[in-house]
Formats: structure tokens, sequence, C-alpha cells
């Protein structure tokens, strides 16, 4: 199969069921995978002739989460069992080579759910409802690892210090909150309100903050490797912050301060950089294709 004769639009079948995505999709995010060699001319397929689609011949179950991960950079939230059955195929289909593979992704969560196993956290959910009909409420140095908070209206709550892995703070209300100092590895923020909160010197590691609203937020010194940031960060702080391995593609960065920000290897495809303040950030193997400077 030549590079001349593929379209941008590719179609696969996985074991009989129907995908369609592009080459770009295919072979950006793991170059040295074997769908990447599949498309680039290095490896043989089969195709139909008459529909178009190209055949794999794996259970195609997983398959979506497989396309997401090349996409966006993001580990799917499954059972233990799921990710097995991931892993799995992600070893067939070799996204394993990037520092910060499929595979890599999958373990780290697997690993954080045994800690935090061991570290149950000191209050329900139930304990926080009733708290947050107090004014003023600080949970301070509480861990709270685990639980699911989403959609609640935890605006000024002072989380400072506590133990936040993995947990839901999805569509959450979090407006001028604050997290300074929290370890919050693997948490997921996707589409919560946090304008103007604090996250100074916080572990974000691998967590979720897609389409979260993060306007005015300071991030100064965090750490968000890996973290999902397809964001708005009108305003934002983020000096000194690292973000190496993060996916920022699409991000809002207006006026954003990323001074000397850790911005190795940190995706920012089609992010307007104009203005942006990026004086000493280390771009060192950043992924700017379609980036505005």
């Amino acid at each position: 199969m030549e590079d001349s004769n593929l379209p941008s639009l590719v179609r696969l079948s996985i074991g009989g069921k129907k995908f369609c995505t592009t080459i770009d999709t295919l072979t950006r995010r793991e170059p040295d995978s074997m769908l990447a060699a599949v498309f680039s001319s290095r490896h043989t397929v089969y195709q139909d002739s008459e529909k178009g689609y190209v055949f794999v011949d794996r259970d195609g179950k997983h398959f979506r989460h497989i396309l997401n991960w090349l996409r966006d950079g993001v580990v799917p939230t499954l059972t233990d069992s799921e990710y097995s059955e991931l892993i799995r195929e992600a070893e067939y289909y070799q996204l394993l080579i990037s520092h910060i593979g499929l595979i890599e992704g999958i373990s780290s969560v697997l690993n954080k759910r045994k800690e935090d196993e061991k570290s149950p956290a000191e209050l329900t959910h139930t304990d926080v409802i009733k708290c947050i009909q107090s004014e003023r409420v600080k949970f301070r140095g509480v861990n709270l690892s685990g639980l699911d908070l989403s959609k609640l209206d935890l605006s000024f709550v002072d989380f400072s210090f506590a133990c936040l892995k993995n947990v839901l703070f999805s569509r959450a209300n979090l407006r001028c909150a604050k997290f300074r100092d929290v370890d919050a590895v693997g948490s997921n923020f996707h589409n919560a309100t946090l304008r103007k909160c604090e996250f100074n010197g916080a572990n974000l590691q691998s967590a979720n903050l897609q389409d979260a609203s993060l306007i005015d937020c300071s991030f100064c010194g965090a750490d968000l490797r890996c973290a999902h940031l397809h964001a708005d960060l009108t305003d934002a702080n983020l000096e000194g912050a690292n973000l190496e391995g993060a996916n920022l593609k699409g991000a809002k960065l207006s006026n954003a301060n990323l001074k000397g920000a850790n911005l190795r290897r940190t995706y920012l495809h089609h992010v307007n950089l104009c203005d942006t303040h990026l004086e000493g950030a280390k771009l060192d193997g950043a992924n700017l294709l379609g980036a505005i400077r």
C-alpha cells in the first residue's frame, strides 16, 4: 500500500466492527506502533477492494479506547478485568514504545487503585454533602481519595494539603476553591467550573481537566505531567509548572503565563500561543503541529 494512494480518511474493520479515523490519528502519537507501520508502507494489510475497509483480525470491543488514546492520550475508566483485555490489545498494536504509552498509563491507574484501597477516604459522599451546607468549608489535609463529588457545589471550599487521588469532580462547581499542595493524581475534573482556583504546588499527574473552565487559575509549581488539559486556561498562571507529556490540544491559552514551565513532549496541536508568555519555557520535543506562534 503506497502513501500516495492513502486517503486522509481511513476505514477500519476490527474483527468485523467498523471504525472511521484519519492517518494522522493512527500515526502521530505512537509512530513506532503497528498501526503507524500499516499506514506508512511498513506493513502488509488486507483491504476489501469493494468497501474500502482495512481488515484487522482482532476483537473490536476495545478498539474505540485504542483510538481515543491515539487522539487524546487519555486512559479510559474501566474495571480491572477490562484493563487486562485492553492491555492485550495495546500489546498487539504495540502501543508501548512511547514514554507515556497506553500500557504505562493503565499500569499507573491500577497501581493508584491499589494504593487507594490501602488508604480509604476519611469521609463519605454523604459526609461531604453535610459539610458543604455550612459556610467556610475546609477539608484541609483530609483524605477524600476515590470519592464521587461530581455535580456538587464546592465553590470556595479549601482542599489544601488534602489527598484527592482519583476523586471525581466532573461538572462540579469549584469556583475559587483552594487546592494548594493537594495530591490529586488521576483526579477527574472533566467539564468542571474552576475559575480563580489555586493549585499552587499541587500534584495533578494524569488528571483529566478536559473542557474545564480554568480561567484565572494559578498552577505555579504544580505537577501536571501527562494531564489532559484541553480546557480554557485564559489568564491562568502556570509559571514553573511541570507539564511534560501533557495534552493541551486545542487549549485556550490567551494571556496565560507559562514562564519557566516544563513543556517537553507536550502536545500543543493547533494551540494559539500568540498571547502566551513562554519566556524560559522548555519546549524540547513538544508537538507544535498547527500551533500559532
